[in-house]
């Protein structure tokens, strides 16, 4: 291994890890030096991402888990302390909406389980993850603009990214006396499975003209960048690499 790289032996855990974001970040991290904990419900997905990472020459160990569920959430946790004993990475990317109607049509079985895997998701993996990191661990929470404005339409998503960005702000004050450090990334508009209906690489969004849609890989050096932050760093901040105010 090169002990040159400035992840070099610290161990990452990435939800959502299997395409997308969350796959482009594992893969960025494991480039970086890092050993990778890669989660999410298709076990197809994260085995060819941890495959990927072992052909980096680092260590890819894939966890299934539905992280709605406290159950699976304390598996996973507990498979991840027994593969690297520790975490010094989490980066809580799982998320997303699955229904984009306004809030008068929606499903309310749709509209609650989008509130549950972009705020509950990330408090528990966080909660059953800290007693195994250390004091310059880094967590990154994956946000979305959308959390920080209202609109008439996609109101779940709206309020569970909100509820995240309130979430990422609460875990700043209680954990910097533990070393930790808690931030948000907004990646703004990325073409992925979920997207690619709406959006098209390199042109704008539908809701936003002056923005231009980016691939997956585009997020990743501010991931490293929040990463490898020195102790002492920013915590409790948004940083974003949208093209407008958010």
């Amino acid at each position: 291994m090169d002990s040159d790289l400035p992840l070099n032996a610290r161990v990452a855990v990435v939800t959502g890890g299997g395409r997308g974001i969350g796959r482009a970040i594992a893969l960025g991290l494991a480039r970086a030096g890092a050993d990778v904990a890669v989660v999410a419900r298709t076990s197809s997905q994260i085995a060819e991402v941890s495959n990927l990472i072992k052909d980096i020459g680092r260590r890819g160990v894939p966890v299934t888990a539905d992280l709605t569920e406290p159950s699976h959430v304390d598996s996973a946790a507990n498979l991840i302390k027994y593969e690297f004993g520790r975490v010094d990475i989490l980066v809580n990317n799982a998320g997303g909406s699955t229904d984009r109607s306004g809030m008068t049509v929606s499903s309310r079985r749709d509209w609650l389980q989008a509130i549950r895997i972009n705020i509950d998701s990330v408090y528990m993996m966080t909660t059953a993850l800290i007693p195994i990191m250390g004091s310059g661990s880094k967590i990154i929470n994956i946000g979305s603009g959308m959390g920080h404005s209202s609109g008439n339409s996609n109101s779940s998503y709206r309020v569970g990214k909100a509820g995240a960005w309130m979430l990422t702000r609460c875990m700043a004050e209680e954990l910097w006396e533990r070393g930790i450090e808690v931030n948000e990334l907004v990646p703004g508009p990325v073409a992925t499975d979920a997207t690619k209906d709406i959006m098209e690489v390199g042109g704008p969004p539908p809701f936003a003209p002056s923005e231009r849609v980016k691939t997956p890989e585009e997020i990743v050096p501010l991931a490293l960048w929040l990463a490898t932050q020195k102790p002492g760093g920013p915590t409790g901040q948004s940083f974003s690499l949208a093209r407008r105010p958010i």
